[in-house]
């Protein structure tokens, strides 16, 4: 791959003095800046982004200069003999409005049955370019004076308070206040009709929470609750107060990603930012909580210090992810935030860092189509922020916020690498941080520490998790053992080890969780723990642990598949909810052995049944008053498993509440799975066409992902075929939600095949809408996510082989066809042992 040239090595910006005239109606923009900017070594040209605009005419120095174009979206300005020093371009250009979800694009909503439409923008990672010339580095940092000219009675938002507005031949000029020097992808505005609501933090920043007018106000009031409060928090945590005078948070009608950091103008869907007091679930709170403070700890991290290279986009979004959960622990500590982290984000990092061919957390990227790449979840963020944690547990909290703190105060308003924020923790912790973590961050995959007893001895022994026994890798980790055991070491960083084992009782690693390893223990020991799990003798953290850690060494061949039942076993008598999100995703691994075998499969469900009964009968259907949140949360697992059950009473009682109250009546964290149940066991056709009604209609997002859910769980093939027509109507179904309609298809196994033919015979359109964009790689992982024949296998590689010399599917693609080939294995391997396991159980 050809490494596309860093522009700002030759010319450096300073300031951007942008006006820009956007007409909504005609989709078009008229737009001038002015770069004020620097060479250091005397030029011919010099060289801006610019991709997609018409430019008029360019001007150096007060003079008018020739422009033309070149790869990589370069504006090439000719003037011969450009001295070395302060220089001031002015261009003049035009450009669209698209529907593409980045550079500027309109957001639709409907308001009392008139459709209206806000415009919005998103530049990150590179489509800065797309509505201004600029150097679009993030390095390149630069202030912005932006002036934005639209029609009258809108409100106009940047990311700096507005200066002045003033109308004038029925167009309103809005003037914002200068931004502090910060990074192209980060400037942003938003233009529409918006009802807002205010709060101030203690040291005096306005923040705004902003939705459409079809969004009631109420829907407002959790968002800027946990937006005010948050700030608070880092304002102490980090030691540097937030910088800017406001903090706008603004939810769109459309918007491809979940949210964006822009410095003081945060964009986020709807689903992300906006709470229903009343039918919002408990499940949505959290992650709304989340996503909010995970943007705002980017106002610090990512804005105020900001990395050089895209290279190093897990410093931004890594640290994000676990700073939104010491954040919300803070605010909100009954709401056991570290189990939810263990349980989601420890549990993606470790499914999908377990493939071959996945990416480590720096990436190095040489060309801009392979920026979207970086922004996988399980790794950049999930993966990340764990070793981030495990960090922080190895140096202690005290080191770790003085470390930050350090960092913010050398780098602020600045561009680093990895080795700076290194520099920072090592000095506040004496501890030599960059070993420590380069091999964590360069290295993709992880350990499996295996463990043998031997008399009064203990071996260990460390390699890569591999699904190929003839191919294990000899790189090696430092794993923080987190054991027991005080003969062992704290650091284990070689190949293997024996020492002497004076403990009366078993030798426990990983404790607490907040390391990126799993354990491989020998059988006694595993029987030892599992007792201990049915007594809950151990904390939930590890009870959760461990099963985990067997589906992947399950999945790795490492141990049976058919292991997982008696383990599950061990686990009827949980009851903690975060604990049961990995029962209940051990029980999905192990579906792809029974699903083309009715009989077993039915053993299955029955086995499933027995399993979660003693908790369906704690927590039955209804609410008690005063119940903790977790128990409101398993209720909905603990059903959901009821009904893949098909206990007849559960399906009978789901059909009955379906039918007896209003959709918005229905107790949000049951919602989704009584209506799946309905659709899927009845099949009423007025059911069916009442479902899409209501999702046409409704202006809440949360309700629009529960009837997806529910919907595209029926077996109905007419009705699965009327749904696959839905998805390219952008009229009932936004470009947003479209992989939304597509994964759960895809996961029905009775719409799984056709909706793979549906994406083969419609890629043109997807590649079309899609190909510009972050989400474009979805489509082939979750495809990969589903696929088990070898049929299926073959037809992947056939249509995705082809496509993945295009640099943003390039690794997708690889990992892809080695998770299909592995589930193959997988099941090829392990199918006689588990169906056996289900007919005697």
């Amino acid at each position: 791959m050809q490494n596309v040239p860093r522009l700002i090595e030759k010319f450096k910006p300073n300031s951007y003095i942008l006006s820009l005239d956007i007409d909504r109606l005609s989709r078009k923009f008229d737009g001038q800046v002015t770069i004020h900017g620097e060479t250091n070594e005397i030029l011919n040209n010099v060289t801006l982004h610019s991709k997609d605009l018409n430019i008029v005419s360019v001007s150096v120095d007060g003079k008018k200069a020739k422009f033309t174009f070149g790869e990589n979206d370069a504006l090439e300005i000719i003037y011969q003999n450009l001295a070395a020093g302060p220089h001031a371009i002015v261009i003049t250009y035009e450009g669209k409005i698209t529907d593409s979800m980045h550079g500027m694009y309109p957001c639709h909503f409907s308001h009392n049955g008139v459709e209206k439409e806000l415009i919005a923008t998103q530049f990150e990672s590179h489509y800065a370019r797309e509505v201004l010339p600029c150097i679009d580095e993030p390095e390149a940092k630069a202030t912005y004076e932006v002036t934005l000219t639209t029609e009258p009675d809108v409100t106009v938002l940047g990311n700096m308070p507005v200066k002045e507005q003033k109308i004038s031949d029925n167009r309103m000029e809005t003037i914002f206040e200068t931004t502090p020097v910060m990074s192209s992808y980060l400037l942003a505005w938003v233009i529409g009709e918006m009802h807002k609501k205010t709060a101030y933090s203690k040291n005096g920043v306005e923040v705004n929470v902003w939705a459409t007018p079809a969004q009631p106000a109420d829907n407002l009031d959790f968002a800027l609750d946990i937006a005010t409060r948050s700030i608070d928090f880092f304002d102490e945590y980090f030691g540097t107060p937030y910088p800017l005078k406001k903090c706008d948070h603004v939810a769109l009608p459309d918007f491809s990603s979940g949210a964006m950091e822009n410095w003081g103008l945060i964009t986020y869907r709807e689903i992300a930012l906006l709470v229903d007091p009343v039918t919002s679930s408990i499940t949505s709170r959290h992650y709304v909580a989340t996503v909010i403070a995970h943007e705002l700890s980017h106002q610090w991290f990512g804005n105020l210090v900001t990395m050089k290279w895209w290279n190093d986009l897990w410093l931004n979004e890594s640290f994000a992810t676990l700073i939104e959960y010491i954040a919300v622990d803070n605010l909100e500590p009954k709401w056991d935030m570290w189990l939810d982290f263990v349980s989601y984000d420890g549990v993606i990092a470790l499914k999908r860092d377990s493939l071959p061919g996945v990416q480590p957390v720096q990436v190095e990227v040489n060309h801009p189509d392979e920026i979207s790449t970086l922004f996988d979840s399980a790794i950049v963020y999930a993966k990340g922020a764990r070793l981030l944690q495990m960090l922080h547990n190895y140096i202690g909290e005290d080191a770790f916020r003085a470390g930050l703190k350090q960092y913010f105060h050398d780098h602020a308003y600045a561009n680093t690498e990895a080795a700076d924020l290194w520099k920072a923790l090592s000095d506040s912790s004496g501890k030599d941080i960059a070993s420590f973590m380069n091999t964590w961050i360069k290295q993709p995959g992880y350990p499996v520490l295996h463990v043998e007893h031997d008399n009064n001895q203990i071996n260990l022994s460390q390699n890569r998790l591999s699904y190929d026994a003839n191919n294990i890798s000899d790189e090696i980790w430092p794993i923080p053992l987190n054991t027991n055991s005080p003969e062992l070491p704290a650091i284990f960083d070689k190949p293997n080890l024996s020492i002497a084992n004076n403990n009366d009782s078993p030798t426990y690693f990983n404790i607490g969780n907040k390391a990126h390893y799993v354990v491989n223990y020998p059988f006694e020991t595993i029987s030892l723990l599992l007792e201990k799990v049915a007594n809950k003798q151990i904390e939930p953290v590890d009870r959760l642990q461990l099963l985990n850690h067997q589906v992947i060494l399950a999945n790795a061949g490492i141990i049976s598949s058919s292991s997982l039942i008696p383990t599950l076993n061990s686990y009827k008598n949980e009851d903690v909810e975060s604990v049961w999100s990995i029962i209940a995703s051990a029980i999905s691994e192990l579906k792809k052995f029974v699903e083309h075998d009715t009989e077993i499969e039915k053993k299955l469900r029955k086995f499933v049944g027995q399993l979660a009964a003693e908790q369906y009968k704690r927590l039955n259907w209804y609410e008690v008053q005063n119940e903790p949140d977790t128990d409101s949360k398993l209720r909905g697992i603990i059903i959901s498993l009821m009904v893949y059950s098909e206990d007849s009473e559960v399906l009978s009682t789901a059909m009955n509440i379906f039918n007896s109250i209003a959709i918005e009546e229905i107790t949000p964290e049951l919602r989704p799975l009584i209506i799946s149940a309905t659709v899927r066991h009845s099949d009423e056709m007025e059911t069916f066409e009442s479902l899409l009604k209501t999702y046409g209609t409704t202006e809440s997002a949360e309700l629009k992902n529960d009837i997806t859910m529910g919907v595209t769980s029926t077996r109905n093939m007419d009705y699965i075929a009327k749904l696959l027509a839905c998805i390219k109507d952008v009229n009932f179904v936004k470009t947003q939600d479209t992989i939304r309609w597509v994964v759960h298809l895809l996961r029905n196994k009775t719409a799984q095949e056709t909706t793979w033919q549906w994406i083969r015979d419609n890629w043109t359109w997807i590649s079309d809408t899609f190909g510009g964009d972050k989400s474009y790689d979805y489509f082939p992982r979750y495809i990969a996510n589903v696929l088990s024949t070898d049929k299926q296998l073959q037809e992947y590689i056939d249509f995705f082989k082809p496509l993945s010399a295009n640099p943003a599917l390039t690794r997708v693609v690889e990992v892809g066809i080695n998770e299909i080939s592995s589930r193959i294995e997988s099941i090829a391997r392990d199918r006689s042992a588990v169906q056996e396991q289900l007919q005697n159980f």
